[in-house]
């Protein structure tokens, strides 16, 4: 199978329609999966709750592969649509794009309603900088998250790995924490998580450097808080020249996020997907990752 028509067409998906329905969406699938075997595990210490979260990972993560390899014993064009299908599954720009837009409101309580549903925080005593800011490292983040990584791993590894990808993002998003009940059972996804994103969250501050060029790599530097997750951030912090904060945890410097913030970044935004969506495309019709699905 053609993987540039498969990641074209993926693409269009995405930016013409946004997500599937969340019945039909293998995400979905892979957290239900994994909140049901989370639920079923009763905790019996450091070295059970490890290896059976490990084995709830591993199981999410063969599931996912099962589905990436379904298009193959598939005639065409069945096995375009579904690979098509199971590749848009696996990034979202547009969703991405609204969700923070949402945020953009003077409306302190409706910006707050927004930012709940984006972050994990507890948002309820927060100023209104520090909303503005949560929703810009959202944004940040899942711009490696939902958009760089994925593709990055379809371009090595095919539909394959695309989805091996966003099985492990899922299960850290839901697993990876470190709390009484997930410090132990989660850990082999954090972990996993962390290894799978360390190339891509340093290849996404790549991305900004035509539009903060040295100031990128100065706040790169500032950026000890975390493995991955706080690079895109320093990034879109420097070229933005606001502070980003989560306090206790980490903070960017410069002036205090406004409203009009929100819409500078999501600008940058439609900026490094651009500019990743014509590296994807010519890396795929240069190489044509395995040209397989």
């Amino acid at each position: 199978m053609d993987a540039l028509i498969v990641s074209l067409l993926a693409l269009l998906w995405d930016l013409l329609l946004g997500e599937p329905p969340a019945k039909l969406h293998p995400v979905v699938w892979f957290g239900k999966i994994a909140g049901f075997l989370d639920g079923k595990w009763k905790r019996r210490g450091p070295l059970p709750d490890f290896l059976a979260g490990a084995l709830t990972a591993l199981l999410v993560i063969a599931f996912a592969l099962a589905l990436s390899l379904l298009p193959c014993y598939l005639p065409s064009p069945l096995n375009y649509v579904l690979a098509v299908y199971l590749l848009k599954s696996s990034f979202a720009v547009r969703s991405l794009h609204e969700h923070i837009a949402r945020t953009v409101t003077e409306d302190i309580e409706a910006k707050r309603r927004a930012v709940s549903m984006i972050v994990s925080r507890d948002v309820k005593n927060l100023d209104e900088a520090h909303l503005n800011s949560a929703s810009i490292e959202s944004l940040a983040e899942n711009l490696n998250d939902s958009v760089i990584a994925p593709l990055f791993y379809f371009l090595l590894f095919g539909l394959p790995g695309a989805l091996f990808y966003r099985a492990v993002n899922t299960l850290d998003a839901m697993l990876g924490y470190r709390s009484e009940r997930y410090e132990f059972f989660g850990k082999f996804s954090a972990r996993l998580d962390d290894v799978l994103n360390f190339i891509p969250a340093r290849l996404t501050v790549l991305l900004y450097l035509p539009l903060g060029g040295g100031k990128v790599l100065r706040y790169y530097r500032l950026a000890k808080f975390k493995i991955n997750s706080d690079k895109p951030m320093s990034a879109m912090s420097a070229v933005l020249g606001v502070w980003l904060e989560k306090p206790g945890v980490y903070r960017f410097p410069g002036r205090a996020p406004k409203n009009e913030d929100i819409k500078r970044a999501l600008k940058v935004y439609w900026f490094v997907v651009a500019e990743w969506v014509a590296i994807t495309i010519a890396a795929t019709f240069k190489f044509r990752p395995l040209n397989m699905i």
